[in-house]
């Protein structure tokens, strides 16, 4: 497995929105890991949230609270910070403008229903 960082790929982009694995030599997740991680959540931003999750969880794991000599670490407070971090890249994923979201059409079936259709966006628009 390779670690390759091109921001004008969707790897190199989700690599760039985590803004931790751009150093291709100490690289936490492979090329592979990001692909399946693009394909599970299908949007360059969703991705870069779930890989920041991922990295948060083995910081939270791995470094854990030690304390040694002069030196502190604190791996739950990282872990703390990766997890802001990437609920932000949800928000703005999910804010996106180019995204029309999901909306409902209602179709009148009989004159009845278009008479409470028509009652309806009237109420939606002056009410």
């Amino acid at each position: 497995m390779a670690a390759t960082y091109n921001p004008n790929t969707d790897v190199g982009k989700v690599r760039l929105l985590t803004g931790i694995d751009t150093d291709t030599t100490l690289a936490i997740l492979e090329d592979e890991e990001i692909e399946a991680l693009l394909a599970m959540e299908g949007d360059i931003k969703m991705a870069a949230a779930q890989a920041v999750d991922l990295i948060a969880n083995s910081e939270a794991m791995i470094l854990k609270v030690i304390s040694l000599l002069d030196l502190r670490t604190d791996g739950p407070a990282v872990a703390r910070a990766l997890r802001e971090h990437a609920k932000g890249l949800r928000e703005q994923a999910s804010s996106d403008p180019d995204d029309p979201g999901f909306d409902i059409a209602e179709e009148p079936d009989t004159v009845f229903g278009y008479r409470i259709l028509r009652s309806k966006n009237w109420l939606r628009k002056y009410a």
